[in-house]
C-alpha cells in the first residue's frame, strides 16, 4: 500500500512537471484545544520570539466574572507554558494582542468591570510572563471597545474600535495613539450620521497609519468597507469605499511589500451565495488593483490576512458551504494576483472557526479560533499549525494534460463535471475511478466494479466520499484497471 501510494504521487508529481511552480497546501502538524467546560474564543495569535506562539481571546470558565481577558501563552508544540486571565465581575474581552520589544505583550479590547461606564476601551499591557505591568480603560457612559492594536516604532501603542460616546453617528471609528505607558498622546474620530466601526489597524512604512472599518455612512450599500489613512498624527489624508448594494463586512489590512495595502473581510453583494470571504488588492493611494471573492452557495467569512513571502496572500476564515461540518476552518492561499494556489479546509462535524493566522519561521501557519462541541455543549480555543508549504512545477495555464483514454468536460468545473473514459480489449476485470487531492489522498471513489472493455463516463459533483463540496483547487482522476492505469488533472474553480 505504501509503495502504491509512493507511485500514485510519483504520476502526480509528474503531471505537474512544467517550467512555472506552485505550491502543494501543507499539512496539519499538529492541533489544541484550550476550555473549561464553558464558552471559551480564540481572537488572535502571534508567533512569538522563542518560537512559541500567543493567543488572546475570552473565557467564561476561568477568571472573576462573566467573560475574561484569556491570555494564553504555549511552546512550539502547542504545549500550554503559562495562561492567564484579567477581568473583574463585568464582561472583558480580549480581540488583539502584539508581542512588545521587550517579550511582554499589549492586548485590545473591551471591558464593563471597570471604567466610565457601559463598555470601556481595554488596554493591558504585561511582561514576558503575563503577569499585568499596568492597564488602561478609554471611554464614556455608553459603549466603547478596541478590536486591534500594535506597538508603534516609538514604542507607544496604536489602536482602533469604535465609540459610541462621542463622535457624530450612532458610532464613530476611534482612532487611539499612546505613549509606551498607555497614556493618550491623540485621539482622533471618523464617522458621519450612522455607525462606523474600526476593525484592523497597521502603521504604515511612511510612519502614518492604515485603518479598516465598516461603515453604514458611506458607500453604496448597507454596510461598505472603509478604508481610512491617516499621517503620523492621525489626520485623515484620504479615505476609500469598497461595496455593492449588498451588506459587506471587513476584518483585516496589511501593507502590502509595493506600498499597497490587501484587505480581508466578506460580502453578500459580490460572489456566489450568502457571505462571500472578499479579498481586495490596493495600491498605496487605496485605488483597487483587483478583487477576488471566494466561497460556495452558503456562508464564507474571511476574517484574517497576511502576504506570503513569494508576494502571495494567505487568508484565514471559516466556510459554510465547504467541508466537513456546519462551519470549518478555512485557509485559502492566493498568488500575487489572487488566484487561488490552494484552499484547505480544517475541522469535524460541528463549528470550527479560524479568526487569525500569522506566518511560522519554518515557513508554515499558525491558526487561532474556536471549535464547539455540540455534545458537551462548549466552545473551545482552537491553535492550529500547518507545516511549510512544498514547492512543485505545475502546466502554465491552457495545458491541462488530457489523456485519450481519459476526457473530462468541462475542465475547469464549477458544478460537475463529466469522465469519460475507455477500458482497452482484453482488460476486463476490476475497475475503479476515484478522485485525488494534491496530497496523494482519495477524496472520493465514483467506481469500483467489474469492467468489460468498452467506453464508458460518469459525472463528479464536487462532493467528497461524505457528500461534502469540496474546495476550489487541483484534483486528479485516477482510473486503475486489470492492466493498465491512467490520471488526468482536473480543476474546481469557485461556483
Amino acid at each position: 500500500m505504501v509503495q502504491k501510494k509512493k507511485m500514485l504521487l510519483l504520476i502526480l508529481l509528474a503531471l505537474l512537471t512544467s517550467a512555472s511552480a506552485a505550491q502543494i497546501e501543507p499539512v496539519v502538524q499538529w492541533t489544541q484545544v484550550f476550555g473549561g467546560g464553558i464558552y471559551e474564543f480564540g481572537r488572535d495569535v502571534q508567533q512569538t520570539t522563542d518560537g512559541g506562539y500567543i493567543v488572546v481571546g475570552d473565557t467564561d470558565s476561568f477568571g472573576e466574572g462573566n467573560f475574561d481577558v484569556w491570555l494564553i501563552k504555549t511552546d512550539s508544540e502547542g504545549d500550554t507554558l503559562w495562561a492567564k486571565t484579567y477581568g473583574g465581575t463585568g464582561e472583558d474581552r480580549g480581540f488583539s494582542v502584539d508581542q512588545t520589544t521587550d517579550g511582554g505583550y499589549i492586548i485590545a479590547g473591551y471591558t464593563s468591570s471597570y471604567g466610565a461606564g457601559g463598555l470601556d476601551i481595554w488596554l493591558i499591557r504585561t511582561d514576558s510572563a503575563g503577569d499585568l505591568l499596568w492597564t488602561k480603560t478609554f471611554g464614556g457612559l455608553a459603549w466603547d471597545w478596541a478590536t486591534s492594536v500594535q506597538q508603534t516604532s516609538d514604542g507607544g501603542y496604536i489602536l482602533t474600535g469604535m465609540t459610541d460616546t462621542s463622535g457624530t453617528g450612532d458610532w464613530d471609528v476611534c482612532l487611539v495613539k499612546t505613549d509606551a505607558n498607555g497614556e493618550s498622546e491623540w485621539v482622533r474620530l471618523f464617522g458621519a450620521d450612522n455607525g462606523d466601526n474600526g476593525m484592523s489597524v497597521q502603521q504604515t512604512s511612511d510612519g502614518g497609519y492604515i485603518v479598516l472599518a465598516d461603515t453604514y455612512s458611506y458607500g453604496a450599500g448597507s454596510s461598505d468597507f472603509w478604508l481610512i489613512k491617516t499621517s503620523s498624527t492621525g489626520a485623515s489624508l484620504w479615505t476609500k469605499t469598497f461595496g455593492g448594494s449588498g451588506c459587506e463586512r471587513s476584518h483585516s489590512v496589511r501593507e502590502t511589500v509595493d506600498g499597497g495595502y490587501i484587505l480581508a473581510g466578506d460580502t453578500k453583494s459580490y460572489g456566489a451565495g450568502d457571505y462571500d470571504i472578499w479579498l481586495i488588492k490596493t495600491d498605496g493611494d487605496g485605488e483597487g488593483v483587483w478583487t477576488k471573492t471566494f466561497g460556495g452557495i452558503d456562508e464564507d467569512c474571511g476574517c484574517s490576512v497576511r502576504q506570503t513571502g513569494d508576494g502571495g496572500y494567505v487568508v484565514a476564515g471559516y466556510t459554510e458551504s465547504f467541508g466537513a461540518g456546519n462551519f470549518d476552518v478555512w485557509l485559502i492561499r492566493t498568488d500575487d494576483t489572487g488566484d487561488t494556489v490552494w484552499s484547505k479546509t480544517i475541522g469535524g462535524e460541528n463549528l470550527d472557526q479560524g479568526r487569525s493566522i500569522d506566518l511560522t519561521t519554518d515557513g508554515g501557519f499558525i491558526v487561532a479560533g474556536s471549535t464547539y462541541d455540540y455534545f458537551a455543549g462548549e466552545y473551545n480555543i482552537y491553535l492550529i499549525k500547518l507545516g511549510p508549504e512544498t514547492s512543485i512545477s505545475q502546466p502554465q495555464p491552457g495545458t491541462i494534460p488530457e489523456l485519450s483514454n481519459i476526457h473530462i468536460s468541462p475542465n475547469p468545473f464549477s458544478l460537475a463535471a463529466e469522465i469519460a473514459y475507455s477500458v482497452p480489449a482484453g482488460a476486463d476485470g476490476a475497475l475503479s475511478l476515484s478522485i485525488y487531492n494534491t496530497s496523494g489522498r482519495i477524496v472520493t471513489t465514483l467506481v469500483d466494479q467489474q469492467t468489460e472493455a468498452g467506453s464508458y463516463s460518469i459525472i463528479w459533483d464536487g462532493t467528497d466520499g461524505e457528500g461534502h463540496r469540496v474546495c476550489p483547487g487541483v484534483y486528479f482522476c485516477r482510473i486503475e484497471g486489470s492492466s493498465f492505469n491512467y490520471t488526468a488533472r482536473v480543476i474546481r474553480m469557485n461556483l
